[in-house]
Parts: C-alpha cells; structure tokens; sequence
C-alpha cells in the first residue's frame, strides 16, 4: 500500500486534469468515427458543439474567438463558425444525454455502519452521495451487496438480507432522487423521471448458502447480479456440475453472473454454460497491470465474443494511479474485447484507493474529457457509459423470458450433484 500511495503522490505531482497532454495530437472526433452498422446519434453527437454565426456553442462555453486586428484566424478554423469549446465541456454535455450506469458502489455497507446519514445533503463520509451523483451524471447504480471475506452459511444469507432491506429503506427515503429499479425498462424510466436508478448487486456467492431457494428468494427481493467465487461449486478447477445448475436457474430467473476475481476455470466455464451476458464488474486489462481480478487478453476476446461486459474498476490498485491509467485500461478493454464490451464500475466506498482526479462519484465528467481528447468515438462512448449495461440488462430479461418457457425451476441440490 505504502508504494501505492507514493504512485498516486507521483500521479497528482506529474500532471492534472488542466495540465497538457502529451500522449499524441488533440482533434475532435467525427460522426464517421461510428462503426459500422451502428445507429445514428442525435443526443451528444460531436456535431451538437457546433453553432450557428452569433450562437454560443454549448452552455459553458462563448462564442466563436474574433482575430485581433492586424492578424488573421487559424487555418483550422471554419469562418463564423464558434470554435469548439474543451473536453470538459463536452463531456458534461454529452453525459447529459447519456449517463454513467456505474456497475459497482460499495455504499450499502457502508451506510449500515454510519450512525446518521443523509444522501440528499452531501455526506462527508461517503464517496458516493445526491450531489456527487448529480455532478457525475450517474444514472444507474448497481449497489453492492458483497460481505466480508470469510462469512459464510446462515451469517452471510442474515447480512445480506440485512443490506437488501437496508437498501430498500435508503431509496424510500430519497424518492425524488433514488428509485429502485429490475431491469432495463425500469432504468430507462428512472432515468428519463430524473431519478437515478439502483440496481441491486453484486452480492457474494456465500449468500445462497448452496441453495437454489434461497438463489430465487434472493432474485424475488430485487436481487440482479451474483458474483460466483468463493464458493466450493466456483473454485479453481471452474464450475462444478452444482455451479453450472446455478448458472442455469440464473439464466432462467434473470440474475446475471458476475466473475469478478474468480478463476480463470471458472471465468470460461461461465462463459460457455451461461445463456445470457457475462459480467466482470471489477475488472481490468492484466496486459497494462498484473493484478489477480484483471484478465488477460485471452479472456477479454472470449468475453467480447459472448457479448459479455468488463466493467473497469476506478481503482488505484487495478488500474493505475492516475486518471491516463484508466483511460489506458479502457483503450485496451476496447481493442481486445470491443466497444460492446466495455463498461465503468466506480467501486466507490469499497474501501479502496482511487486514481487521482478520480476521489469520488461526481468524477465522471473527467474521465470521459479524457476519452474525448483520445478520439473516442461518440457512439464508442455512448456504450460505455451507458448502452453497454442496458444491452446486457435487456438480454438478461430476455433470456429468463425464453428459458422459463422450456424449463421449470430447479430442485437441484449440491450433495446430488457433487457428491
């Protein structure tokens, strides 16, 4: 940790978000940036920071630069057309339309340890509160509900109930900012009512306590996204045939399967057993930082192929301690896996280190000035922050929607499976 921190000390010292770049030429994307086949984009389309002659270019931004007298204008600029206004700018217009659907907050947990809390008024003690919401352009959230490692059985399903209880409690009292959300239609109505969308989960594996049962009361409560590690049916050697029926009633009741920090067995078995999109809602590219949640890129391809989701965590440890780090990440998530394949997972209040320039929920806006600068695409960053996960919650509804026509719900227990 102590070689971390001096990382992020090194990071904040050598440049910030207002210093220049130096990793290659700025310019301003294009439309024929989209790939091919992709739809139009009228929302947040580079071509919206244009203006008419006489006309603001965008809300933060002035009118077209006159040249002094005496000189003449760049050879880049167009004549009474306002010049471009910066990243940052853009950014926030852009997120305006298409919000981060942050795949990973740790706020739950947090929260049941606070003795007062109110998120409308800017916790001190949280990272992730209304306003930063707000100021980052969230508009989902998937709330964790992992527990410490080692609980186990009858403690780890009583805690997180507690969570999935506590969670309800905390979205009742914000309901002109939170609403509590199940699927991908839901998401959007949040969204479009101003609301931010909670989703609940991940929660740990353990919580089932080797239950199918308690897997469906779990989804009944609300319950989206299970991570499958930790667990005996999840292990090294990949999923046993009691963690490919686990996988399966998943697949059939619409809970998605996250293996984040499982193994590589496990992350491919997943992969090929389940019927609807994968996640990995912490995980980087072990390529640019060999941390054990990250994946190679072989798994990156299989998981693009799937059409699954990597989600990159802002975190120190995984990704780098600066905000180019992440960037970088998401630049090679992109290319290995492709653009559907990659999404943002704040993992804010998880009790780790942050990038610099990245310290907490209302960051956002950063982050994808920096994409911008690189030449992200309009289309690319509209699946980031916020098509991916909508792609991957419609598929999920879609699948238990199939399934249940075909399969009934399984009574499979883990002594009859895996001896």
């Amino acid at each position: 940790m102590a070689d971390l921190q001096e990382e992020l000390q090194a990071a904040g010292e050598a440049g910030g978000l207002g210093s220049p770049l130096t990793t290659g030429p700025k310019r301003k994307p294009e439309p024929g940036d989209r790939p091919p086949g992709a739809e139009p984009m009228t929302p947040g389309d580079w071509t919206t920071w244009t203006a008419e002659p006489g006309t603001a270019a965008h809300p933060e931004a002035g009118t077209a630069k006159q040249p002094e007298a005496g000189t003449t204008a760049p050879a880049t600029a167009e004549p009474g057309v306002a010049e471009p206004p910066d990243e940052l700018a853009q950014a926030h217009t852009f997120l305006v339309a298409h919000p981060v659907a942050d795949g990973y907050s740790g706020l739950p947990w947090v929260l049941r340890h606070l003795p007062w809390y109110d998120l409308e008024l800017g916790e001190g003690g949280v990272d992730t509160d209304v306003p930063r919401m707000r100021k980052g352009h969230i508009g989902a959230l998937f709330w964790s509900l992992h527990l410490p490692e080692g609980m186990t059985g009858d403690r780890a399903v009583g805690a997180t109930l507690e969570q999935l209880d506590l969670v309800r409690t905390v979205v009742q009292s914000h309901p002109e900012s939170l609403r509590l959300v199940y699927g991908a239609g839901q998401t959007t109505d949040a969204r479009n009512c101003g609301r931010v969308a909670i989703l609940l989960g991940p929660a740990g594996a353990p919580a089932l306590d080797d239950s199918l049962g308690t897997l469906r009361a779990l989804h009944a409560l609300g319950l989206k996204i299970l991570t499958l590690a930790g667990v005996s049916w999840a292990g090294e050697a990949g999923l046993t045939r009691f963690g490919e029926e686990v996988v399966r009633e998943m697949n059939r009741i619409g809970v998605l399967a996250d293996v984040s920090g499982a193994s590589e067995a496990t992350v491919r078995r997943t992969v090929a057993v389940s019927r609807a999109p994968v996640l990995c809602t912490r995980s980087a590219a072990r390529a640019l930082r060999p941390h054990p949640a990250n994946l190679p890129d072989d798994l990156l391809a299989e998981l693009g192929e799937a059409q699954g989701l990597c989600m990159v965590p802002l975190t120190a440890e995984q990704t780098g301690p600066s905000i180019r780090d992440v960037a970088d990440h998401l630049d090679h998530v992109r290319a290995v896996a492709g653009p559907a394949c990659v999404g943002l997972a704040g993992t804010y209040d998880s009790g780790v280190a942050h990038p610099a320039n990245l310290p907490d929920a209302s960051c956002y806006p950063h982050l994808v000035a920096e994409l911008i600068r690189r030449g992200w695409s309009a289309d690319d960053l509209a699946l980031l922050t916020w098509g991916n996960v909508q792609r991957v919650l419609r598929s999920a509804d879609f699948t238990a929607r199939a399934t249940q026509d075909r399969r009934e719900a399984s009574t499979a227990r883990i002594t009859e499976l895996d001896g």
